[in-house]
């Protein structure tokens, strides 16, 4: 069964997809900058659907939260760096493999609350992109990775 969200947004196990969820009941919002970058040719197919140039896309995915809360915690300016393995076509898999990394300067309510956007499990975008995953390699802090 797929985690979901239940009427309080608190994650929980059922039947609702969280991607059924609309932006205004959300409990989180982030805004800022986002760079993407990958292996595949001048303009990645995987956008398009389309299969990757080399057979498999690695992809870096990057976002600066310029402004961003959950609930009441405030998530701006931290950021948050994932990094993708698609062995293939990114729609039609096989599944991606992904690594999360988060700035260190997050408290743990912070970069537990990051995870919970960024892994799916607080609906929104993340919540489509999470069925894709396949393995999850890790997640860890580091340094400031955006300068």
């Amino acid at each position: 069964m797929q985690p979901t969200i239940t009427d309080n947004n608190e994650s929980t196990t059922g039947t609702k997809d969280m991607s059924e969820i609309s932006p205004q009941s959300l409990s989180w919002k982030l805004e800022g900058d986002y760079f993407e970058g990958c292996n595949c040719d001048i303009v990645c197919p995987c956008v398009y659907l389309l299969d990757p140039d080399e057979g498999d896309c690695h992809v870096t995915c990057a976002w600066h939260i310029q402004k961003g809360n959950y609930g009441n915690t405030d998530l701006s300016n931290l950021n948050v760096v994932a990094l993708f393995n698609t062995p293939g076509n990114m729609a039609t898999g096989p599944k991606w493999k992904a690594a999360l990394y988060i700035d260190e300067r997050a408290t743990q309510e912070q970069k537990d609350l990051i995870l919970k956007i960024y892994s799916g499990q607080a609906g929104g975008f993340f919540a489509v992109t999470h069925n894709f995953i396949g393995e999850m390699l890790g997640v860890k802090s580091v340094p400031r990775i955006w300068y």
